[in-house]
């Protein structure tokens, strides 16, 4: 499993919205490759922002 999905992984399983940080300790990842990556979902809209600096997987 690459880092991407182990990212997606972590939003999919999160009942809450997520800010990087926690998606870093979740899924094992380093924050600065998390950002990257949480960037690269924005634009492709796999995630959303329910609140400020928080995102969540979009069903």
């Amino acid at each position: 499993m690459d880092n991407k999905e182990k990212v997606i992984k972590a939003f999919k399983e999160s009942e809450e919205p997520l800010n990087a940080t926690k998606v870093s300790a979740i899924s094992g990842v380093e924050k600065k490759e998390v950002d990257k990556i949480m960037k690269d979902l924005k634009k492709d809209e796999i995630i959303y922002s329910p609140k400020r600096c928080y995102w969540a997987y979009k069903e």
